[in-house]
């Protein structure tokens, strides 16, 4: 089956959507990638990669068009959309290959699915939306635009009109069928649930030393979403004093972070590690004790799995979550660890339960975890999903 794929990220950018190609050309198809220049947490388009507009990456061809630089300011960010939205459909508008199918990848912004949209139309076939991040949930949630401007508005109804064109709708989370029927008022699509798999599921053993102590690992965005100030809040109120809290990622609340770390003389309980890419930050994943997982239980993405989640899952670690909907449901389902709510005195509780339990308890809530994934989230059995769908479309 020859595969267009559509999405503005790839690999060496920092997303699942590269594994899941390549185990597409694994299952026998011929898949074609359109995507951008790489970019996403550089701030500039890697050198190497200014003046590559093809390659083939393990099997995998890719098309990459040219693309303005996401740095830190809102403007350049919307640049960015914007020129991904313009110069992919200018790449599709060219295009004189017949695809059996489209399938897009939704990450933000929902503005990739336009060529794939366009494609669909110029060449009657199929297009399949693999929806991961909510659109214009997303922007509303991290507290972008308000939901009573003229912005909000227009977002809603491109967002809208974008999803109605899909053929079948892939989601990354349960909930995300009741957001799209009930608020993007999508009646007749078929909706199924192919969860978003960990980019990374194994490194071979490698294990970071992190000393004594009992490590607990928070790995992802430091954002607004993320209730990030709840850690040190907590930390203070941890009983047990051999609790290490490990966190890696950047964003948003990053310098928050390190000041309320600062104020609170939590240097030697709460360590910062910064933003790593995904395979540096396995053997942290692989030495830690526990996985914290969090997110603000409101709206419908506080509603969702976040995909730092699967990582945790992959790699066998029991789990703390601070979140509610689809996670907390998760987690409670599959017997791999222990919910909290959003208040620091709880979670204080929760990481002194944790810190409590032997080595055999955590074991049996690792293994589970690690079996959930496997059998349900991986990329294998993700990739086998899509294909059957992208087959039977």
């Amino acid at each position: 089956m020859k595969i267009l794929v559509v999405c503005q990220f790839y690999y060496p950018e920092n997303f699942v959507i590269s594994p899941l190609c390549e185990e597409l050309v694994k299952l026998g198809n011929d898949v074609t990638v359109l995507t951008g220049k790489p970019n996403y947490g550089y701030g500039y388009i890697l050198p190497e990669y200014k003046d590559i507009s093809y390659e083939e990456i393990n099997g995998v061809k890719v098309h990459r068009v040219d693309i303005i630089p996401r740095e830190k300011s809102r403007m350049s960010i919307i640049k960015n959309y914007l020129s991904f939205w313009k110069n992919s459909k200018r790449w599709i508008k060219r295009c004189k290959e017949e695809y059996d199918i489209v399938y897009s990848m939704s990450l933000s912004p929902v503005t990739i699915l336009s060529a794939g949209n366009l494609y669909k139309k110029k060449h009657h076939v199929k297009h399949i939306v693999h929806c991961v991040d909510l659109w214009p949930e997303s922007v509303l949630i991290t507290k972008a635009v308000r939901k009573n401007s003229l912005t909000y508005r227009l977002l809603y109804h491109w967002s809208k009109a974008l999803y109605h064109k899909a053929d079948h709708i892939l989601i990354g989370s349960p909930s995300f069928k009741e957001y799209l029927r009930n608020v993007l008022k999508i009646k007749n699509t078929p909706i199924s649930e192919v969860v978003q798999p960990s980019i990374i599921e194994s490194n071979d053993g490698l294990r970071k030393n992190l000393g004594p102590g009992f490590h607990i690992l928070y790995c992802g965005n430091l954002g607004l979403i993320q209730d990030i100030d709840l850690i040190p809040l907590s930390m203070r109120l941890v009983k047990n004093k051999n609790v290490k809290f490990h966190i890696i990622g950047m964003g948003p609340k990053s310098d928050e972070l390190k000041e309320k770390i600062k104020e609170y003389h939590l240097e030697d309980k709460v360590l910062y590690h910064g933003p790593l890419p995904a395979k540096k930050a396995a053997p942290y994943f692989k030495a830690a004790d526990v996985c914290y997982i969090s997110l603000k239980n409101e709206g419908y993405v506080g509603k969702t799995i976040p995909n730092k989640m699967m990582m945790s899952m992959a790699f066998g670690k029991p789990i703390l979550g601070v979140l509610g909907g689809d996670g907390r449901d998760l987690i409670k389902d599959g017997h791999f660890g222990l919910v909290s709510e959003s208040d620091p005195k709880e979670i204080a509780k929760a990481i002194d339960i944790m810190a409590s339990k032997d080595e055999k308890e955590l074991k049996i809530l690792g293994n589970n975890a690690k079996e959930y994934y496997f059998k349900n989230c991986s990329i294998s059995s993700s990739a086998k999903k899509i294909d059957d769908i992208l087959k039977q479309s």
